[in-house]
Parts: structure tokens; C-alpha cells; sequence
């Protein structure tokens, strides 16, 4: 249940995808002009994959491998499986003492309390309270309510403390665990195309497990993402037209596993410790980080209905949410961007 990213120009043809649509991305070399380069990277327990086309004197190989540094250092710091990263000093002091935290993670606590708020909680990274989790589909583990109980207590954005000035964060509650898996991962894609600007690529889309970043365009035509139908995947929704910005996507498709014949995914409701069961999949589109990040996965745990108010005041973001009785909502945005 995946729509997926198709680009085409002229005669060339390049396929990215999101999850919500399909994954991957690849660039065909026999069609592919020589000032396109294409890698991919296994980062952030995904893969990473950067299309960008060199423009003057810029060397596009070395841009990309700087970008690729730049994005697995970050994503080294702000991971909850790193030992010695930022975040395991900080669930290692929970309840004790602040610790000393980078600007870049300061920059993503900041905006995952943004959007906590925004939600009135719905999107919470102390989720991470609950982790008796494993979404490994050969070894899967469900905890038991007893365990979820317990850590409940746990789950609440208020006792995430930051200061800017002293560069700090605490977790006020012993036991206490963030995951920043929904709101790390565009900032570390942003910082690797900035990397990239610096470099001199200004033309270039990353796509990090289905988040796609756009800049400029490819052979001089805006980057073309088309969006598979969920529902019928051999088909196309559509096609997104970008020359700059993020399209995001949530759902419950990535991590998952089946179990008497329930499906139970990543994407866990703070109130409950469960497994959202709201929409399957949320799509949104926007020049703007701080509008989306995080919101797709605020409305997986609200629902669709609620989820459409808090899209209401954000002009500049399309959305695309495929419902739980498969029904496919687009904004009014959405719908006059997709060209079929």
C-alpha cells in the first residue's frame, strides 16, 4: 500500500518513492546524462538516496560524499541504539541531571516540543518510554498491558526540559526514553542538501526511506514525484511537480508485523502504548520543515477528522491521507497539484 514517486524527464526516467507510495530510488545509467550522479547509503536504519546533477566547476561525487558524512554524523548523534550518542546519554540521566546537547539536537528537541503542543500531545518523542516494542517481522514482541502500564507514567512531552542557554536538555523522570525516529529524519536530509548547496550542487532530491527533499531542478525541469494509489498499486494517483521542498510520509506499511490477524506497527498512540488505528498513511508536501515535520505521525494518532484541523490553518501544506475504511482524502492543495 504504497504510492510511488515516478520522475520523468523527457527521456529519462527516475523513480524515488515514499513510503506511503513506493521505495527507492534509482537512476538508469544507459539513459541518464553524465552530469547525473546517483548513490544510495544505508543510514538511519533505512536507505538514503541522493540524485544530484553537477553544475560549473562543482564536484558532484565529492558533494555527495560530504553530505553523506555530514547526514551519518547526525544521525549517529541523534540515535536511540548508539551507544555514546546524545540520546542514550540522555535516557542514562533521566531523573538525575541535564545533559549537554549540541545545537542540531537542540534545533530537533525544540521542534518535536513544537509540534507536541501543536497536537496537544498526539506527537510525543517520549514514547520511547515504550520499549518493549520489536517490530522485527521474524522475531516480533508485543508487551504486555502490565508493561504498558507501568510506562505510562513515563510518556509526557511537559517533562522534556530544554534550555537554550545553558544548551541542555533533562528528562525530569527517572526511566524516561525519547525516539526521535518521526521528527529526526528531515532536518538530517535538510542538512545533507545544504551540504550540498555549499558544495555547489544547487539541482538535487534526497530521499531518505520514502521522505523526499527537492532543490532546483533535473535537466532543467522541476523534480516529478508521482504518487502510486495505495489501494492499486499499479496504478498512479498522480504526479507532484517540485522544484524546492519536502514531501513526508507516515503509515503503518514500514515497520509492521501481523499477529492473530491484527496488524501492530511503529507508530504508537502516547496515551495508549499501542499501535495507532486511525489512517493507514499520511502524505504531506510543503517548501516549509517546520510546518510538517512531525505531523504526519500527530495525525496517524488523531485520526483523519481531527487530523484536517490541524492541517486547516497551514496554507502551505498539502496533504494526502488514505483513511482507515481506505477512503483517499486529498486537500484542496493536493488535488490541484496532482496532474494525472
Amino acid at each position: 500500500m504504497t504510492p510511488s514517486p515516478q520522475l520523468n524527464t523527457g527521456r529519462r526516467r527516475l523513480i524515488a518513492g515514499l513510503p506511503l507510495l513506493a521505495t527507492g530510488l534509482f537512476l538508469n545509467p544507459a539513459l541518464a546524462s553524465p552530469q547525473v550522479r546517483q548513490a544510495s547509503r544505508a543510514l538511519m536504519g533505512t536507505r538514503v538516496d541522493i540524485t544530484a546533477q553537477a553544475s560549473g566547476t562543482a564536484d558532484c561525487d565529492a558533494a555527495i560524499a560530504a553530505a553523506y558524512a555530514e547526514m551519518a554524523r547526525l544521525s549517529d548523534m541523534m540515535s536511540r541504539y548508539q551507544v555514546g550518542s546524545a540520546v542514550h546519554a540522555l535516557h542514562l540521566a533521566s531523573g538525575l541531571q541535564p545533559v549537554v546537547i549540541d545545537t542540531e539536537m537542540m534545533g530537533v528537541l525544540k521542534s518535536a516540543q513544537h509540534m507536541a503542543e501543536r497536537s496537544r500531545g498526539a506527537f510525543d518523542i517520549t514514547v520511547g518510554a515504550f520499549n518493549g516494542w520489536v517490530f522485527d517481522q521474524a522475531h516480533p514482541t508485543i508487551p504486555d498491558r502490565a508493561e504498558i502500564a507501568r510506562e505510562l507514567p513515563l510518556v509526557n512531552y511537559r517533562d522534556l526540559v530544554l534550555s537554550e542557554k545553558a544548551s541542555t536538555a533533562f528528562l525530569r523522570r527517572r526511566g524516561m526514553r525519547i525516539d526521535l525516529g518521526g521528527i529526526a529524519k528531515l532536518p538530517i536530509l535538510q542538512a545533507g542538501m545544504q551540504v550540498l548547496k555549499q558544495r555547489g550542487v544547487s539541482s538535487a532530491m534526497i530521499n531518505g526511506g520514502g521522505d523526499v527533499l527537492v532543490s532546483g531542478q533535473l535537466e532543467g525541469r522541476d523534480w516529478r514525484v508521482g504518487l502510486r494509489d495505495p489501494r492499486a498499486p499499479e496504478k498512479l494517483i498522480g504526479v507532484l511537480a517540485l522544484d524546492e521542498g519536502f514531501v513526508a510520509a507516515s503509515g503503518d506499511y514500514e515497520r509492521f508485523f501481523i499477529q492473530n490477524g491484527r496488524r501492530y506497527h511503529h507508530i504508537l498512540n502516547p496515551r495508549t502504548g499501542q499501535s495507532t488505528t486511525g489512517p493507514h498513511g499520511v502524505t504531506l508536501v510543503s517548501r516549509h520543515l517546520e510546518d510538517i515535520n512531525g505531523l504526519g505521525a500527530a495525525i496517524m494518532v488523531t485520526g483523519s477528522e481531527a487530523g484536517r484541523d490541524l492541517l486547516q490553518p497551514l496554507r502551505n501544506v498539502d496533504a494526502l491521507i488514505l483513511e482507515s475504511n481506505q477512503n483517499l482524502w486529498l486537500s484542496p492543495g493536493m488535488a490541484s497539484r496532482l496532474h494525472t
